[in-house]
């Protein structure tokens, strides 16, 4: 298990498929139509993506080769695509307060007190399906912090759904965003971090993942160190249909960091990514149709 500093990451540099205008029109169709007749649509999507988009492909069928110890079908690519397709296309209806449309199971909600909360969650399952547990658990705000670059590519897509979403992103990477972040978690907010990504030259740590190393991201449990925080290990996994199943597990508590010279709480960081490493392994383990990283994960070692 290494500490390193990553190069550009791979994923950040590939331009985003579609347009905003084909997603406003998805918009449109999904709210006229109503979810179970756009689902349709969403099936000659998913068939087309797997077609034609290559890399994305061959990223999606490295992962379930290393998940599933096999060559996986075309059944269980489509399927991954599909469940993908699926996510994207429910956030629409989250977003605009739809939650009546879905079965919703949760477990672990007793880790989330009436404190502000720091959610380590990744891009496995939906994350929009935590504004539902979030109204479920006493109307709690959910925050969403990310890098500014990415803040940029969500907003736009929020703005096409619900403009006043925007307002529960933060932008990391500013002067500001850590006294932003500790604000919103004083006021009691639900702040989530997807951190299974890197995007660049930060520290980032070679762990083991199903069978091989990956690169993992410290700046995310650096962070919470520096906010001080308990971080709770989030994932809203996609179970078909109109079913969701939300989990929450402990991860880490930085919550008393006093006396702990510089290495020391740096080891606190290394356990704490590791720990999530095996925790989303898992996960990912047992959805494997969950998996929505859409790039090389493994390789991407300095």
């Amino acid at each position: 298990m290494n500490s390193t500093s990553s190069p550009s990451a791979e994923w950040a540099r590939r331009t985003e498929r579609g347009s905003l205008p084909l997603l406003r029109f998805m918009v449109w169709v999904s709210l006229l139509m109503g979810r179970a007749p756009a689902r349709i649509l969403l099936r000659i999507i998913a068939a087309y993506f797997l077609a034609f988009a290559g890399h994305a492909r061959r990223a999606s069928r490295q992962f379930l080769e290393h998940c599933l110890e096999r060559a996986p079908t075309l059944a269980e690519q489509y399927r991954l695509v599909f469940s993908f397709a699926s996510v994207v296309h429910d956030r629409i209806y989250f977003l605009k307060g739809r939650f009546d449309l879905f079965e919703i199971t949760q477990h672990g909600t007793e880790l989330i007190d009436e404190r502000g909360t720091l959610l380590m969650g990744a891009h496995l399952g939906s994350f929009e399906v935590l504004r539902a547990c979030g109204r479920r658990m006493g109307r709690r705000r959910v925050v969403m912090a990310m890098y500014e670059e990415n803040a940029r590519k969500i907003s736009s897509v929020l703005a096409a759904i619900d403009p006043a979403a925007i307002e529960d992103i933060v932008a990391l990477g500013r002067v500001q965003s850590m006294l932003e972040l500790s604000a919103r978690l004083d006021e009691g907010a639900l702040v989530g971090v997807l951190a299974d990504r890197t995007f660049g030259n930060e520290p980032v740590m070679q762990v083991p993942f199903f069978g091989h190393f990956a690169s993992f991201p410290t700046g995310p449990m650096r962070m919470a160190a520096a906010l001080r925080q308990r971080v709770v290990f989030m994932t809203g996994l996609y179970r078909g249909g109109n079913r969701y199943e939300i989990r929450f597990e402990p991860l880490a508590d930085f919550s008393n960091l006093e006396g702990l010279s510089r290495g020391e709480r740096y080891q606190c960081v290394q356990e704490a990514v590791a720990q999530y490493a095996h925790r989303l392994e898992r996960y990912a383990r047992g959805a494997p149709d969950n998996w929505f990283n859409f790039h090389e994960f493994w390789g991407r070692a300095p």
